[in-house]
């Protein structure tokens, strides 16, 4: 399920506020490779091992947010820093 435009026009990152954006196919498909293969952790330091079937980016690129059943879950301790993702598709 989409995320509502409108919804998306005005979302941002809580902590720095940057714009976010539809995660594209081939960024999610990489990071659900790498959650597969344990290699990711939320900004809080959990492991995340539950694949997204959607998600948000900023728009410079640092944090990800996933979508659960349409839902934009925008908690900084749930984001997933990129840093950690060495060679994430752009």
């Amino acid at each position: 399920m989409a995320v509502d435009r409108r919804l998306l026009e005005i979302l941002c990152c809580p902590v720095s506020k940057v714009p976010v954006v539809p995660l594209a196919r081939n960024r999610l498909a990489e990071l659900n490779r790498r959650i597969e293969a344990g290699a990711v952790q939320t900004v809080r330091g959990v492991a995340v091992t539950t694949p997204l079937a959607e998600g948000l980016i900023t728009t410079d690129g640092k944090v990800i947010y996933r979508i659960d059943d349409g839902i934009p879950v925008m908690l900084p301790d749930e984001a997933i820093g990129t840093t950690q993702l060495h060679d994430f598709p752009g």
